[in-house]
This record gives C-alpha cells, structure tokens and sequence, in this order.
C-alpha cells in the first residue's frame, strides 16, 4: 500500500491508499488531532483511546470498521501498528466529535479523493501538484524540476525492490540506508543530523547536486538489481552498496572539480539556497 502524508490547514495527516480498493485509510489519531486542535500527539491519542472506549460501550459501528496499519510514528520515526478508518469511516468520526473545523475537513476529504482518482486516470497531474506543493514552499525551479526526477527514480527502485521480495518499511529503510552511506560517507542519520533535521524528508533538504548524486545511486542500484534479480535480502544489500559506490566515485570526481565537498549541511530553511553551489571548504577522508 501506499503512503503518503497529507496536509490539511499545515497540519500532517498520515494516509495510505490501497489500490485494490481504490480508497484512502487515513490516521485516527491524526485526524482527531486536526477536530480536537490537539496540543501534540500525545494528547490526540489520549482523546482517540478515550472516544473508542465510550463508541464501544455505545455499540458504535466505527469502532468495528476501524482496522490498523503500520505507519511511521511522528514522536520516534519508526513505524507501528496505526488505528486508521477509510474515508467512509472518518466521517461517521467527524461527527462523533464537536469541531468547528467539521465542515472545512469534509471538504478536504472530498478534494483528497478527488485529486486521487484523478491521478490515477491522468498520473501527468499528480506530477504537476507535486511541483506546486514545492513552489509553495519557496524552492526554486530548477530544484523542483530536479526533485521530480528523483521521485520517479526512487519509484523506479522501489518497484524494483519489491519484485524481489523486499518488503516496505525497515528492509527498504535499511537499504536506502545503505545505498546512502556508501556514496556520501554518512548514514541517514548522520546525514539529517548535519543538516539539523528531525523528521523532515532528507531529499527535500537535499541540494540540487546532492539530489543528482542521490539519484545516480538509485538508478544505478536499480539497474544492478534488476540484471542480476538477487534473490536475498542480503543480495540486494551488496547490490545497494554498490549502486552507492557509483554515486560515490562521482561525488569525489565532483569534489575534486569544485575543491570542497558537496554533503552539504544546507537545508530548506532558506528552500532557494538549495540550489546554489556553496558548501564546506574541507573534504572529508570518508574512505
């Protein structure tokens, strides 16, 4: 299934679309915390846990209907078991909790459905909303058009992935984990902690170069796997690191050019700066 984060009013709200269904299940306590206007999620899943005993106790359908996910927690990252209802299901919610933002929510749930079934019909349009969700945020042209393309190549790596059995979550983490220590010298982690990020998307804080470096690792780990077809998880790890050592030996060749490194500690504070060509003056021995 499909994950996706979806914002209403700035706020995110955990979704998935299953295809096979053609619908939306979106985050419970997400949801409440957007009606409830919570304070932080602690409080939102306080006031879930506290509704879903009283709708039991009611005989309320909702409780039945609601199944669970796993889904990437916003207090730790990792990903668990999510209490989620289809559309359906979260508007029999709407109701059962007193909110000004009623209203304005239902129309939000409407144009997600919309938008979604309209990007399966046209996938071009899908394109075009992910490019204004950037313009929005300040990022500059050239970068949008480089993050897109970078979209599609991590897509293309993931399908890959999953023919060889990989499964979402932490295989593809770990992977992607791997892929990006060995062409950057760095593990995700390490790499968000030089760029001062928590929870924010590592590509979106990603400068234009280090997005083509990023991508030249996924394409290349891509194609590897795709003419060899591991048939392990392990397999696919070398084969990961590999497509990796790629990215690297371009990096350094880069590096080398410009006399500075491009693992950049820029991020989208500032979205424009993400396309300039400014970095540490040192290059680090990450051999």
């Amino acid at each position: 299934m499909e994950t996706k984060l979806q914002l209403f009013n700035e706020k995110q709200i955990r979704t998935s679309w299953n295809a096979n269904e053609e619908e939306w299940y979106f985050s419970v306590v997400d949801v409440v915390a957007v009606l409830t206007d919570s304070a932080n999620y602690q409080t939102a899943r306080k006031y879930w846990s506290v509704l879903k005993t009283r709708l039991k106790a009611e005989g309320s359908e909702l409780t039945t209907i609601c199944s669970q996910l796993k889904m990437r927690s916003p207090l730790d990252g990792k990903n668990y078991k999510t209490d989620v209802l289809s559309t359906k299901g979260i508007l029999r919610l709407v109701q059962s909790i007193p909110s000004p933002k009623a209203e304005p929510f239902k129309m939000w749930l409407a144009q997600v459905g919309s938008e979604r079934l309209d990007e399966i019909a046209d996938p071009e349009k899908a394109f075009h909303r992910g490019a204004e969700f950037y313009r929005q945020k300040g990022y500059s042209a050239a970068w949008i058009n480089q993050r897109m393309q970078t979209i599609q190549a991590r897509k293309k790596l993931t399908d890959e992935w999953r023919e060889r059995g990989i499964e979402d979550g932490k295989e593809y983490a770990i992977l992607t984990n791997e892929m990006t220590k060995a062409w950057s010298g760095k593990t995700v982690r390490q790499y968000k902690e030089l760029k001062g990020l928590k929870k924010e998307s590592l590509r979106d804080n990603m400068t234009d170069i280090e997005l083509a470096l990023n991508m030249l690792a996924e394409v290349t780990t891509t194609a590897i796997s795709a003419q060899e077809k591991p048939a392990t998880f392990e397999e696919s790890r070398k084969v990961a690191k590999r497509g990796g050592g790629v990215a690297k030996d371009a990096r350094k060749s880069v590096e080398k050019q410009l006399g500075q490194t491009v693992v950049s500690p820029l991020n989208a504070k500032n979205a424009q700066q993400l396309t300039t060509k400014k970095g540490n003056s040192d290059i680090p021995d990450d051999e």
